[in-house]
């Protein structure tokens, strides 16, 4: 169980005061997708306005007035450093303790030296200030995709991306698991070993396993018979029951390709939940009405809205990915 006697992380579902949104603003990167990226961007600002305060990071100023047409008044617009949209992985991830918040901020290496871009590393301390929070430094490289937790002590992350050398050299499972407790105040770490293929993310478990209530992990079947994970996604719901999770599965996506043939790391995990909503990634008809019609039946308290994102996973990722939510402080102990 959680010690909220000390910092610890609520988890995903808990009230929440704002949403963090990362807004593109890279052409040359995001090439054609450009638009369509922002397009899909601006849906996800119009099905979280209702419900909760959408605040976008404006990370040049030729994107400001491309933002403010396409949502209008429905998110706030902030200018603070940022190289692309990740928030997940280079925003603060935000604790509570008693009657106030503060961010924790990690290491940041453009997931493992591949993607090094100017401002990521000074995005994290630019939205704790704007949110008037301090921000705990750590240092140890990670990112907010690798880990995901239930807010009552379990937390779930990936050999593939923790453990690998192009992170933290050295580190042990036993290392990196000091190093998480500590860190998110949890009393077990629960292993997966790789994710999707074709991740550069180098297996972030927000792809591939999500808490939806304590102790209910939520995880993919492979749809097709040519799903690309199919194996992998075989392995890690055996994982997830072996480690004595309640445990419930939606339909992949399948075989999604890029422009070249080539299979894209696509899921329906990289949902974001926030004040009784979920919005969920699409990327086809076929699976994704299904996988809608689960992931409602499992979480009947929330309205589960299905919103395409094929051209954010040009980019490298999806609604969580590109997301980071504040805790709202409200009821918490003083």
């Amino acid at each position: 169980m959680t010690d909220t006697t000390i910092a610890f992380t609520p988890p995903e579902w808990a009230p929440q005061s704002a949403v963090w949104v990362g807004w593109p603003h890279l052409k040359d990167a995001w090439a054609e997708d450009y638009d369509g990226a922002q397009r899909e961007i601006a849906a996800l600002v119009k099905a979280l306005a209702p419900v909760v305060r959408v605040k976008l990071v404006i990370g040049a100023p030729h994107s400001r007035p491309e933002a403010a047409d396409l949502v209008g008044d429905l998110a706030e617009l902030y200018d603070a450093p940022m190289g692309d949209i990740w928030l997940r992985d280079i925003g603060p991830v935000f604790n509570k303790y008693r009657n106030r918040l503060e961010g924790i901020g990690f290491t940041f290496n453009g997931w493992g030296g591949k993607y090094e871009l100017e401002g990521d590393t000074e995005t994290a301390a630019a939205i704790a200030r704007l949110e008037g929070h301090p921000l705990k430094r750590l240092d140890f490289i990670l990112e907010g995709g690798a880990v995901e937790q239930d807010g009552e002590g379990t937390l779930i992350t990936t050999r593939q991306c923790v453990l690998n050398p192009n992170r933290n050299p050295g580190w042990t499972e036993e290392k990196a698991e000091a190093a998480l407790k500590q860190a998110f105040n949890v009393s077990r770490v629960i292993w997966l070993g790789d994710g999707l293929k074709g991740d550069h993310t180098d297996g972030h478990v927000d792809n591939i396993a999500r808490f939806i209530a304590p102790g209910h992990v939520v995880c993919q079947t492979p749809s097709g018979g040519d799903d690309p994970n199919a194996d992998i996604l075989r392995e890690i719901e055996d994982t997830l029951r072996a480690a004595e999770l309640k445990v419930s599965t939606i339909p992949s996506p399948g075989r999604i390709e890029d422009e070249d043939g080539e299979p894209v790391p696509a899921s329906h995990m990289n949902f974001l939940i926030s004040n009784g909503r979920v919005i969920l990634p699409v990327y086809e008809d076929e699976h994704s009405k299904l996988a809608l019609a689960e992931l409602q039946a499992l979480m009947p308290e929330h309205e589960v809205i299905a919103l395409p994102a094929n051209h954010s996973l040009t980019g490298g990722g999806s609604f969580h990915c590109m997301t980071q939510q504040v805790p709202e402080l409200e009821g918490i102990l003083t």
